[in-house]
């Protein structure tokens, strides 16, 4: 049940640039009116969906040991279960049709690390696409024990392409002037240094509720987005390797989902979550991230990896409002969450960018922490972030 973009007017004041923005995530939690005059930004409920939630009811059991969900042109979908027994080491599977995602579920659910439990049941990790496989197996691929039962009776169905452009053109959006943003694969010739720093960066789905950007922070199981994507990890999905393999396509690579696994620190002021995953192993492949602590000057050239919209993943690096040439940094020092904690630019964002890392064209390191937007759209400075997080690193 999907939240949207909250919205903060701009203000623009000299000396130094005071931007009371809006906050550019798809969640669920405020949207944000105009604040009057040098007030502290003021959050307030706006909603917009990218999830339906249904209720079901179909018993999985010796005799129905399998069933099929398809909702024709759903982006994904998420099974929620209740009243597992699995007997003799039987094992239930979700999977996509051709079986290239499948994720199994023992009696011990917690151990697959893809599994978000709750008061009724679990929710299993979703499904990449509109059709979903469930089934009971034996632990060698063989039939279920007769007495191996579970009950499906939640399903969450991502919103088609036509739902989600119709909530789009509704939802505030920061796109300075043309949409100049492109697939990330689309520069992996022209700029191979900007293209090698995408595969960090994730797109993060809480359950049909809410989209924003996280990415790798150095080598270890470290990760960052916004305060205001969550301060508690229950239940969120994070999405590596979501974009096209060819520029401009519409097919997604084959993706690798983990969930959060701890907060390890969050703050409201500089509007930034730390955390950990499970299965950090099967990240290895996708590098990382470096920060670069300091403040960077204006009319640096910069760039933004994230997941506008919740779109496949995207690269905004050029600005049609600086001549077609690339984006820079257009102030520093600029009122955010808190005083003077960020920096400015008109890098084309939307809501879902949020929590996505802005880099420094000169050291392809993180210079920023995007959460606002208003063009100028705005970063948490990465200097004072990492101030706080540099012990837990």
């Amino acid at each position: 049940m999907r939240r949207t973009l909250q919205l903060l007017a701009a203000t623009l004041l000299a000396a130094p640039l005071v931007v009371a923005p809006q906050l550019m995530t798809t969640q669920l939690g405020a949207p944000v009116l105009a604040p009057p005059a040098n007030a502290a930004p003021r959050h307030v409920e706006q909603t917009q969906k990218v999830g339906q939630d249904e209720a079901v009811s179909v018993v999985l059991d010796g005799t129905t040991p399998s069933t099929t969900l398809h909702r024709p042109g759903s982006w994904y979908l998420k099974a929620h279960f209740t009243g597992l027994r699995l007997v003799g080491g039987d094992v239930l599977a979700v999977s996509d049709p051709t079986g290239a995602e499948s994720y199994r579920y023992t009696a011990d659910v917690a151990a697959s690390g893809t599994a978000t439990t709750d008061a009724t049941g679990f929710w299993a990790m979703s499904v990449t696409g509109d059709t979903a496989v469930l089934a009971l197996r034996g632990k060698d691929g063989g039939p279920a024990h007769p007495d191996s039962r579970v009950a499906l009776d939640k399903v969450t169905r991502g919103y088609t392409d036509a739902e989600l452009s119709a909530a789009a053109e509704v939802a505030p959006r920061s796109i300075c002037g043309g949409n100049d943003y492109r697939d990330a694969v689309c520069y992996q010739s022209s700029n191979p240094a900007e293209f090698g720093k995408t595969p960090a960066v994730a797109k993060l789905l809480r359950n049909g509720g809410s989209l924003c950007t996280a990415w790798r922070v150095g080598p270890t199981n470290r990760m960052l987005t916004n305060n205001h994507c969550f301060t508690s990890g229950t239940g969120i999905e994070v999405w590596f390797n979501y974009q096209c393999p060819t520029c401009g396509g519409t097919a997604t690579a084959a993706v690798t989902k983990v969930l959060v696994s701890s907060v390890l620190r969050t703050n409201a002021a500089l509007d930034y979550t730390l955390f950990s995953v499970t299965n950090f192993a099967s990240l290895a492949s996708f590098g990382y991230l470096e920060l670069d602590a300091r403040v960077p000057a204006v009319g640096e050239e910069m760039y933004v990896i994230g997941h506008p919209a919740g779109k496949l993943k995207k690269v905004s690096l050029r600005d049609d409002q600086n001549g077609g040439g690339y984006c820079v940094v257009s102030a520093v020092r600029v009122n955010g969450s808190s005083s003077q904690s960020d920096i400015a630019y008109r890098c084309d964002t939307e809501g879902g960018s949020s929590g996505s890392p802005v880099l420094s064209r000169r050291t392809n390191k993180v210079i920023g922490l995007h959460h606002y937007g208003g063009c100028p759209n705005q970063g948490v400075r990465i200097d004072l972030v990492a101030a706080q997080i540099s012990g837990l690193m």
